[in-house]
């Protein structure tokens, strides 16, 4: 085996490899298309499997430009709901700033007392609280 012949057999592949990629591609088109009925999703599916080349080549014609804007949409509905999840992640965690503003205001109110305060507060910043004495319960009711 040459060098010529390696080169060959790498450029099938990739050929093999782009077709399968294309037959896996109109498959995800054709079952994301909800305007198509079940019976014409059938009958393409039957017509790029019975015959595979003339199948492929006539779908892309037809079918190509909807093709191409039902996966911008698929796109950017993804995008949208990507973006939403990182607003709602990053927006619904007060950070330990926030959290020991809080404990300042409870504790300016009366509410815990100085020792209750410091250990929230080295609970919050994950160090050690001066004393060891455990949160009480109507301090973690207030951290909430």
């Amino acid at each position: 085996m040459n060098f010529w012949d390696i080169i060959l057999s790498i450029f099938w592949f990739m050929l093999l490899f782009a077709w399968i990629w294309l037959l896996i591609s109109i498959f995800a088109d054709l079952f994301r298309d909800h305007e198509l009925s079940g019976w014409g999703k059938a009958l393409w599916g039957l017509f790029i499997i019975v015959i595979p080349w003339l199948g492929a080549l006539v779908y892309l014609i037809a079918r190509g430009r909807s093709m191409n804007e039902r996966a911008l949409a698929q796109a950017q509905r993804q995008d949208q709901a990507f973006r939403h999840y990182v607003q709602d992640a990053a927006a619904s965690q007060p950070s330990a700033a926030d959290e020991i503003a809080k404990l300042a205001t409870l504790r300016d109110q009366g509410a815990i007392s100085e020792q209750e305060f410091l250990h929230a507060k080295a609970k919050l910043l994950g160090t050690p609280s001066p004393n060891g004495a455990p949160v009480p319960p109507n301090q973690a009711a207030a951290l909430r």
